[in-house]
């Protein structure tokens, strides 16, 4: 009886462990998105670091913009605060943090579009325009 207990409690904790990468590769992604809608317009985004912040529950996402060929790359950050799930609470960049109103269209208008996903620096697309594996 005693293996069987034991069996049925390292299943239950790979399941948790599976619920909370899976929360966790979910942050990443909303996080990510957010870069392109903070970066400057006509700049080019490399990911530097994806990490935790502050806290368990933030995400911090180091990234350099470039502009113009010649000139030299920024580095930036923002820190993407959340919940217990996956819903983003808060915004933080180098220059402070985000207003209400700001998080809130970036929320509602952008996150979820297509053009979110397609902008989104940590997806890598094939020269056919097809996301790779």
């Amino acid at each position: 009886m005693r293996p069987c207990v034991l069996a049925l409690g390292l299943a239950l904790l790979v399941s948790l462990g599976a619920c909370e990468s899976s929360v966790d590769r979910q942050r990443a992604q909303i996080c990510r998105r957010v870069v392109p809608a903070l970066a400057p317009p006509e700049t080019e985004v490399k990911l530097l670091r994806i990490g935790t912040g502050a806290t368990l529950d933030d995400v911090r996402v180091d990234y350099a913009v470039a502009g113009r060929p010649g000139q030299a790359a920024r580095q930036r950050w923002v820190t993407c605060s959340f919940g217990s799930g996956a819903e983003l609470l808060g915004l933080a960049t180098e220059t402070g943090p985000v207003n209400g109103a700001r998080l809130f269209l970036l929320r509602h208008y952008y996150l979820d579009t297509p053009e979110a996903a397609v902008a989104d620096p940590g997806v890598w697309t094939s020269p056919a325009g097809r996301a790779a594996p």
